[in-house]
């Protein structure tokens, strides 16, 4: 095992024993191996603006907020061939949140994603993008007759 001097201010080592606290490490050295992993991950699964991926756009609303479901909703019409799935959920009096499972071109997903992400009323939002490749496949489920169709293979 390696020993590492890191120099940290002092807000980030405030947030930093935050952390350690609500997470319930036993010291400082777990807590920044972990954050270490996760930012390493992070890092590492990177997409590429050209090709296929598979994401979850997570963002949390004002309901009430003029127009923005509808034009919410709007957006995910306009975008319909990049939509799997979505999840609303009712958080309080005033706030939702959706999760949408996309499926498409990486940079129109982005595009998509920032355009939600960024409708006044929308208070916090995050894409995860997973890169893909789509292929071609022919056969038949079952006793149906074969067809073909697209599998998605996780890169």
């Amino acid at each position: 095992m390696q020993r590492v001097t890191v120099t940290l201010d002092d807000d980030l080592m405030s947030e930093l024993d935050r952390v350690i606290e609500m997470k319930g490490y036993q010291n400082r050295s777990e807590a920044i191996r972990d954050l270490a992993r996760a930012g390493i991950r992070e890092a590492t699964v990177s997409v590429p603006e050209t090709g296929n991926c598979v994401g979850a756009l997570i963002y949390v609303y004002d309901h009430s907020a003029r127009e923005l479901s509808k034009r919410l909703v709007q957006t995910f019409h306009d975008h319909h061939h990049l939509s799997v799935s979505t999840l609303h959920i009712h958080l309080d009096h005033d706030n939702c949140m959706e999760i949408n499972v996309l499926k498409g071109p990486t940079e129109e997903i982005r595009h998509s994603a920032e355009h939600v992400i960024a409708e006044r009323g929308v208070r916090h939002g995050q894409l995860v993008l997973i890169p893909v490749e789509m292929e071609a496949h022919s056969h038949g489920h079952g006793e149906s007759s074969p067809h073909r169709h697209m599998h998605i293979k996780v890169k």
